[in-house]
């Protein structure tokens, strides 16, 4: 608490000022208090609301992407998580479709020895059991066990209950788990800064 601009942050993330009866102003301390909690708990609060922002701002640019750069998008993720090795080795468009999503196959690995199914659906509505059920019906048209299924909005409850009882390994992917994930694969986002916290090494010290 001794560096300014650290009291500001405190300040900016845990306290606020009030009056007091003569008129003069205080710090009163919300709950959790900014005081009260260690330089780490302050700098992981501090990560988790950048995180949050970023995740949103991801999200918003996602929406509004041309679908065949979203159709890129989908499947530079996957290759990013590990599936089918290269882009080119990775996955094929099996057809453009008309509804701002893609239908796809990737292969699981680089041998292609399995296959995975992908729609994606670049959508602001919330995916229902009926598109579930479509995508299912899909699989079993192209006699796959596996499919991801993507969206920019969420997921009705039925559509979630569907997915799990179906015989299929059906994965379902909502907005926020794709923001998520495309932050955590470096897809659309950079590293800006890095902060690497130390702690004293006790072996060292303890050395006789």
């Amino acid at each position: 608490m001794q560096f300014p601009p650290f009291v500001e942050f405190a300040q900016a993330t845990g306290t606020k000022k009030t009056a007091k009866s003569d008129g003069k102003a205080l710090d009163h301390e919300s709950e959790p208090t900014a005081k009260n909690k260690t330089p780490e708990e302050l700098i992981r609060a501090a990560y988790g609301q950048l995180h949050a922002t970023l995740r949103k701002e991801v999200l918003d640019l996602v929406r509004k992407m041309d679908p065949f750069l979203f159709e890129k998008l989908v499947i530079d993720l996957l290759v990013a998580m590990g599936y089918g090795g290269s882009r080119e080795e990775a996955a094929r468009v099996t057809k453009a479709s008309g509804d701002e999503g893609i239908d796809g196959v990737i292969n699981e690995d680089r041998l292609g020895l399995d296959v995975i199914y992908v729609q994606a659906k670049r959508w602001q509505d919330t995916v229902g059991r009926k598109e579930i059920q479509s995508f299912v019906g899909a699989l079993a048209g192209k006699k796959a066990q596996k499919g991801v299924f993507i969206t920019t909005s969420g997921f009705k409850s039925t559509a979630s209950e569907y997915a799990k009882d179906v015989h299929q390994k059906v994965i379902l992917i909502d907005g926020d788990r794709l923001a998520d994930l495309m932050i955590e694969h470096n897809i659309g986002v950079a590293p800006f800064h890095s902060y690497e916290i130390k702690h004293i090494d006790s072996d060292y010290f303890d050395q006789d």
